[in-house]
């Protein structure tokens, strides 16, 4: 078992985490890309950029919409990123680990402040996962791996509190410890390829909604003829 830690601490995880990196810059540049060409198809080439920014900062900082929609569910959903974001970078341990395996470092969160997030992490995943199940609307507009996906985010949280913060044997320490970091890495390779990779494209979202909604010129010609109906009474 000890030998299968080392394996997943070390080269798997360097290979886990180089496969997300990747992934995500393919993504991001992928989107780039995308954004470039409707800019160039786009008949109004104006930018709101104070707009698109407040937008971004509205989505990045949802106060509005959370205490208009849902009001506990968004907060839920909010406090579940925070954690999600904050304790896999700046959690004491995982530091160290990314210090081997990287060469890199930076300073750490206090513990309790690591434990409280890790543990509003685990209940606030869960109470998204309860409000996908418990909201008519919700059932209508989600996917299985949109119940599935909280589910597995705190897999770590929960292996790892317990390895932190309860008595365990050699043998149980071990095998959670091993789920923690193997749950872990699996996250890292499907991230990019899943609907998770808009932790990135986040910034971005705002500005490619704005250009993408610029139709090209004559766009409205194209369609009427590819309708049948050009010249057709409006």
């Amino acid at each position: 078992m000890e030998s299968l830690l080392e394996f997943a601490r070390g080269p798997l995880f360097r290979l886990t985490f180089a496969i997300m990196l990747l992934g995500l810059a393919r993504v991001f540049i992928l989107d780039i890309w995308g954004l470039v060409e409707a800019y160039n198809r786009a008949g109004d080439k104006s930018i709101p950029w104070r707009l698109t920014l407040t937008r971004t900062l509205e989505w990045i900082f949802p106060v509005k919409r959370m205490l208009n929609h849902r009001p506990f569910y968004s907060l839920s959903a909010f406090l579940f990123h925070v954690g999600l974001i904050l304790v896999p970078v700046f959690l004491f341990a995982h530091i160290q680990l990314w210090q081997a395996a990287l060469g890199v470092g930076w300073s750490a969160l206090p513990r309790n402040w690591a434990d409280l997030l890790t543990l509003s992490t685990i209940i606030f995943g869960l109470a998204i996962w309860a409000g996908r199940i418990g909201s008519r609307r919700a059932r209508a507009i989600s996917r299985k791996q949109d119940y599935l996906w909280p589910l597995m985010l705190i897999v770590p949280f929960v292996s790892g509190y317990l390895c932190v913060n309860t008595s365990l044997s050699p043998a149980v320490y071990q095998t959670l410890m091993l789920t923690h970091i193997l749950s872990a890495e699996i996250i890292f390779v499907l991230l990019p390829f899943t609907k998770i990779a808009h932790c990135v494209l986040m910034p971005l979202s705002q500005l490619i909604m704005t250009i993408a909604w610029k139709f090209p010129a004559r766009v409205d010609e194209d369609v009427a003829t590819t309708l049948g109906k050009k010249g057709a009474p409006v």
